[in-house]
């Protein structure tokens, strides 16, 4: 069946080919400036957080900066895999601003997680951060994880039911994130890669089992010999007096 928008376009007059013409140049429209705007708020992720990881050890610094700087990392971690998501909800509304709107309020429920983080978060010690990382590799493996991540690549209600089943699906890898280094740009990509990737694909054993394996082979590692995990740990080089 077609799209709401589109029978009413043919009732109206308009012709199948024009109308797919239409929905092609509108996903192109909000492909391109999803991704634009994803891209732009790596830049400024990247820049605002240069020379601030400290691995475990991070500091937020003050409320302003940490929910500015999250918010961009969040539209550049997140934005990307939400694309298919956004296209179906315009598409199915028959409204041009669906899309963003949908992403805006996508957006925003991230941004609640990162005031919760702010409240709940403390510079860490190694121990912690190994310990999370293996419940993040064991929630890959439940029930509950399975059931958000396909309400996540099903889910076109709003932008808000689909920010809080992601956040559902997401919640493991995000807590990782957050104690090997939420400044850590490269954990940021590495855990923004299995983000989309889980929104865009489907769940296969093949590739999830071995995933949480990893992870939970990440945070053992952490725990023996957590120097080996490159910026986890931050070390303080003394100059000798002259």
């Amino acid at each position: 069946m077609l799209p709401r928008n589109q029978r009413l376009d043919l009732a109206a007059g308009g012709s199948e080919s024009n109308i797919n013409q239409q929905s092609t140049i509108a996903t192109t429209i909000t492909l391109t400036v999803t991704l634009g705007l994803a891209s732009a708020c790596w830049v400024f992720t990247i820049r605002e957080t240069n020379g601030m990881n400290e691995g475990a050890a991070t500091q937020l610094g003050s409320f302003a900066f940490f929910i500015t700087m999250w918010i961009a990392m969040m539209a550049g971690m997140m934005l990307p895999g939400a694309i298919p998501a956004m296209t179906r909800r315009r598409d199915v509304s028959g409204r041009v601003l669906a899309a963003p709107v949908f992403a805006a309020m996508y957006i925003a429920v991230w941004a609640v997680v990162g005031v919760a983080v702010y409240a709940l978060y403390q510079p860490h010690g190694t121990v912690a951060a190994g310990v999370i990382t293996i419940a993040a590799g064991v929630y890959e493996l439940t029930p509950i994880k399975r059931h958000f991540r396909e309400r996540c690549r099903e889910c076109i209600r709003s932008g808000m039911v689909f920010g809080f089943d992601c956040v559902g699906s997401s919640i493991g890898l995000m807590a990782m994130l957050i104690v090997l280094g939420v400044m850590n740009v490269t954990w940021m990509a590495v855990v923004a890669v299995v983000v989309v990737a889980q929104k865009l694909l489907t769940a296969k054993i093949i590739i999830d089992i071995p995933l949480a394996l990893a992870i939970i082979g990440l945070g053992i590692v952490i725990l023996a010999a957590p120097s080996s995990v490159p910026g986890l740990v931050h070390i303080t080089v003394h100059m000798p007096m002259m």
